[in-house]
């Protein structure tokens, strides 16, 4: 949605280290990986060069994660970093895609070099439990100011009748600088291929805002 919206050129980045599934969701080509970003760093001089290592959706470049699972484990701070310059020379915005652990050496370059986060939970018990878990380690590992200023989204693919939403949502309204409904969608659970087209009108009406609050501390 931001790729299509605005007009800088935005990567989507995913630093799943065990075979993440954002290229396959996006554009289905998961030939050429970080890893192979990585290796041809080197000789990557132009915009051009980005594109030998994505695929497209739309005007989004898409990077796949290392998809043999065993690879993707050394996959560290300092690549990611490094991952980070490469991209930072020929893109405006990177959009990084994580696992959900929150101590591998990948996460904690993602937290250090981000300047906004996307929590994501859902309206149950677990889900509501997990994205306050998550505030509750950025504060006490030093990202307190990246925890404040996030964005949570409360994913409705499930719901659980068990708590009371609108009380989770105030929980997490003093907690974040946002909260972002995203309604169920079919097109989305079915775990397939994802196209705007195909999104529901709630949905579009749900996503926008989230990439307008995203880009609120964008600067110029």
């Amino acid at each position: 949605m931001l790729a299509e919206n605005r007009g800088d050129r935005i990567v989507a980045l995913d630093a799943n280290p065990d075979a993440g599934t954002l290229a396959d969701r996006l554009t289905g080509d998961t030939s050429a990986t970080v890893r192979e970003l990585l290796a041809g760093a080197a000789h990557a001089s132009s915009v051009h060069d980005l594109d030998r290592f994505s695929s497209l959706a739309g005007r989004l470049r898409v990077i796949a994660s290392e998809q043999d699972p065993a690879a993707g484990e050394s996959f560290s701070r300092e690549e990611y970093g490094a991952v980070c310059g490469l991209i930072g020379r020929f893109a405006n915005v990177l959009v990084t895609d994580s696992d959900t652990g929150l101590v591998h050496s990948a996460m904690e370059g993602t937290l250090t070099l981000a300047d906004a986060l996307v929590v994501v939970g859902a309206p149950t018990v677990d889900g509501a439990t997990r994205a306050s878990r998550t505030l509750d380690w950025l504060h006490g590992h030093g990202f307190s100011a990246l925890a404040e200023q996030a964005v949570v989204v409360r994913s409705q693919d499930r719901w659980s009748r068990e708590i009371d939403r609108d009380v989770v949502r105030r929980h997490f309204e003093s907690r974040v600088r946002a909260v972002v409904e995203l309604p169920f969608d079919q097109h989305l659970a079915h775990g397939g291929r994802i196209d705007l087209a195909r999104l529901a009108p709630a949905t579009v009406d749900a996503v926008l805002p989230l990439a307008a609050r995203i880009t609120d501390g964008f600067e110029g």
